[in-house]
């Protein structure tokens, strides 16, 4: 590493695949000749305890701050100014002549031999790229910068899991009073013309009798609220405009989040749990059902989309899980193909959770039967079965899991028949390759979780929100008691707040405490849409009083 004459590069590998710093397949690597030590997996540094955690900090200080605020160095050396020239020189960044684009005209050489020899010379040294800059490159902003750039907007947001510790609660009511919301979600990818930019996005809202709400929300704009600008659907609480999913549940079928996925323009909602063991599709528009797909053979007892909506999975009682093509139109989801795309089986009993990347060509899924099973979306090919550890001689299910955007795979599971919460329930994280990492016991009985960057929500039926950490698992701030069984959590797209449905029918918001431009002390304050009548909007200041568990 110190030999100037020695150019290193370090590979991709080195930021994403802790496989390959160990020796799995087991091969005969020889011995060292002095000490005569048997060669197998790399040895890592003192500071990396094991080849996840090297990865992960190799990639943390790749994205740190400080390779940001050098960033543009590496530019001029490579592709700028420092490339050629006296600056070159300086910076001690010449290489030899035939590396150089131009330096050397092959065709313009009639001896063979010197065209041969220039060649070998080439293909030895290889090339330095084009130089694109004639100018230093300007430096990047820092994320200080950043944040007050953003400040001075008008629709800035703070990421909460930036601020854990200054987080707020507020309460909506009247979307179903005394009814639990089963779902609550801001879709990501909501159609938005230039001419509705600033105009609030849908908030779509599920409860138990089947009542569907699309509300109107913005998370934060300088010019309407302290907080954030919620909306409510009046039709929610009208019976003659109320909008509805058709069709009966399953009886005795307890009615979860995991039965419900919305398409990411906010336009379709997909249910399972019916009667009839059909995958119903209803337009959020009309409160219609516009689609109705019979292909298990039992109840439907869990849906997910993934993160491109271009995929829905499916589990059922049927033991198999099938994968689903969103038709679009004009890039508009308007509803599912009839004919799976794949069925994928394995299972020895009651499919219980279901997750899917399409990026990472990868469908999971958690049973009864204690196991997770991984699969290949565009072929169906089984790739491997995952059994998270547990003492007990009891049986083991798994009620919930979820996929992080590089394919950690989250696993809760619950012990049956265990009639007290302590080490009844446990989370696991498996990395995307199926290698076991951690696990951490539970207190409470998780009843939804998602994964959103580094961090895993979850929500319990003992009513404590929780934010961990994806890669410890640990606790990142102490949970907050919602002192009502949560029955569902989702994050916003721009990270900003955390939206949990309540058993009691409340929606709650948590959010940073304080936003931006309140922060600069310059508060502006006007509800947007001032026909509104002021029962149907909340703008963030009902607090709710929520405590942390000690």
């Amino acid at each position: 590493m110190d030999n100037p004459n020695d150019v290193k590069e370090l590979i991709p590998e080195f930021f994403y695949f802790p496989e390959f710093l160990e020796n799995q397949n087991g091969f005969n690597l020889g011995q060292l000749q002095i000490s005569k030590e048997v060669v197998n997996d790399v040895v890592l540094p003192k500071w990396a305890h094991s080849p996840e955690d090297f990865i992960c900090k190799h990639r943390k200080a790749l994205e740190s701050e400080y390779v940001s605020a050098h960033l543009h160095e590496w530019i001029d050396l490579i592709f700028g100014y420092k490339q050629r020239g006296p600056a070159a020189v300086e910076a001690l960044n010449v290489f030899y002549y035939c590396t150089y684009e131009g330096a050397v005209d092959l065709d313009a050489l009639t001896d063979e031999k010197e065209r041969k020899a220039l060649e070998g010379m080439i293909n030895n040294f290889g090339q330095t790229p084009c130089q694109l800059l004639k100018e230093p490159h300007p430096q990047r902003l820092s994320a200080e910068e950043v944040v007050q750039k953003l400040t001075r907007s008008d629709t800035s947001t703070l990421n909460l899991f930036q601020h854990l510790t200054e987080l707020k609660s507020f309460f909506i009511e009247g979307i179903s009073d005394g009814v639990p919301i089963v779902k609550a979600v801001v879709p990501r990818n909501q159609s938005r013309s230039f001419m509705s930019q600033g105009s609030p996005e849908i908030l779509v809202t599920a409860s138990l009798n089947c009542i569907i709400g699309t509300h109107g929300w913005l998370p934060y704009d300088k010019n309407i609220s302290n907080y954030f600008t919620f909306i409510r659907d009046t039709t929610v609480t009208n019976p003659k405009t109320q909008r509805s999913m058709s069709g009966p549940f399953a009886p005795g079928l307890e009615i979860t989040s995991k039965l419900f996925a919305v398409s990411h323009d906010a336009k379709l909602l997909f249910s399972g749990g019916h009667w009839d063991n059909s995958i119903r599709v209803t337009s959020l528009t009309k409160g219609k059902l516009i689609g109705q797909h019979i292909r298990h053979m039992d109840i439907v007892t869990c849906l997910a989309i993934d993160y491109c909506g271009i995929h829905l999975i499916s589990g059922s009682r049927d033991t198999t899980c099938i994968i689903w093509q969103i038709v679009q139109q004009g890039g508009v989801p308007v509803g599912l193909a009839p004919k799976p795309l794949q069925i994928l089986y394995g299972h020895t009993d009651e499919v219980t959770s279901v997750g899917i990347s399409t990026e990472l060509d990868m469908a999971v899924s958690g049973s009864k039967d204690g196991t997770v099973i991984m699969r290949t979306i565009r072929k169906g090919q089984y790739m491997r079965t995952l059994r998270p550890p547990c003492e007990s001689s009891l049986l083991l299910t798994v009620p919930n899991l979820a996929v992080s955007w590089e394919g950690h795979i989250v696993v809760h599971t619950s012990i049956e028949g265990k009639t007290t919460l302590k080490d009844k329930n446990a989370l696991h994280l498996y990395s995307v390759n199926g290698k076991h990492l951690s696990s951490e016991t539970l207190k409470e009985e998780v009843s939804d979780m998602c994964v959103t960057g580094e961090y895993i929500v979850m929500g319990s039926l003992q009513g404590f929100l929780s934010i961990r950490d994806l890669y410890s698992l640990n606790l990142s701030i102490s949970p907050l008691a919602m002192r009502l069984p949560i029955h569902c959590i989702s994050v916003t797209k721009e990270y900003s707040h955390i939206l949990v449905g309540l058993e009691d029918g409340k929606l709650i918001i948590v959010g940073v405490g304080k936003p931006a431009e309140m922060r600069s002390g310059q508060l502006s304050r006007k509800l947007w849409g001032s026909s509104k009548r002021l029962s149907q909007i909340s703008s963030g200041e009902t607090e709710y009083n929520t405590q942390d568990s000690k």
